[in-house]
């Protein structure tokens, strides 16, 4: 759980730190929030959690319940919307048939700042297994073929100057080589992956990635059918 800023937090605004942190407890949680959890989740005084809802209510961002429970409204999807706009565009359609082609959940992954984090994923109509993947998922370097793709992207070199302390994987160098990259059981016990980087103009790396239940899958099939994905993308993007 995201944990309130200390009141001498350099010269961040508290109160819009709180605000934003708000909006990722709700987003993390499974179900909605009632005001005195948001304030335990925050670290302040049901006074103050309630100020900040006020706000986030004003501008469409939260919502309650006839309950009074918290969760997140629509006004979120609008910013998001804004988020690598193009790329949503451009990939939406690919993860659509690719989700419903290989019966698997598809989605794009971005960079962000020390993870990389799930943008847009569409899961496949008729598949009661597929693995739930949100957009705003966040997914460490250090594990799942998503940030393993976005490390293929680029040298090691230039790795370790846009993410100094953060090692590059040895699987980012075989994906490197192959175009695609795989994770199993990583982040998730008995859980596979098959990702490959995307090159967004002016932005760095991005990935496209497919999740699945058990062994047993063709990787490297699945890995070649990215790749072609991949190139509708990025021939939209320049």
């Amino acid at each position: 759980m995201t944990s309130a800023a200390s009141p001498g937090s350099g010269s961040q605004s508290q109160t819009l730190s709180r605000g934003i942190q708000a909006l990722e407890l709700l987003a993390e949680a499974e179900t909605p929030l009632s005001i005195a959890e948001l304030s335990v989740g925050l670290g302040v005084h049901r006074s103050i959690a309630y100020r900040i809802l006020r706000t986030l209510e004003a501008h469409s961002l939260v919502m309650r319940d006839d309950a009074g429970r918290v969760s997140a409204a629509p006004g979120l999807a609008a910013l998001a919307r804004g988020v690598s706009r193009d790329l949503q565009s451009a990939s939406l359609p690919e993860l659509t048939v690719l989700a419903n082609e290989l019966a698997m959940t598809a989605f794009i992954a971005v960079w962000d700042q020390h993870d990389c984090v799930t943008l847009v994923t569409v899961e496949p109509r008729h598949s009661r297994t597929a693995l739930v993947q949100r957009p705003g998922t966040r997914h460490s370097f250090t594990a799942g073929a998503p940030g393993i793709a976005i490390q293929s992207a680029v040298s090691e070199e230039h790795w370790n100057r846009l993410a100094p302390g953060q090692p590059y994987r040895e699987e980012a160098k075989l994906a490197r080589q192959r175009g695609y990259a795989t994770s199993h059981s990583e982040v998730i016990e008995g859980v596979g992956s098959v990702a490959v980087p995307v090159q967004v103009p002016g932005q760095l790396p991005a990935s496209l990635s497919v999740v699945y239940f058990g062994p047993g899958k063709d990787d490297a099939g699945i890995g070649a059918r990215l790749i072609e994905s991949v190139r509708q993308i990025e021939a939209q993007l320049h």
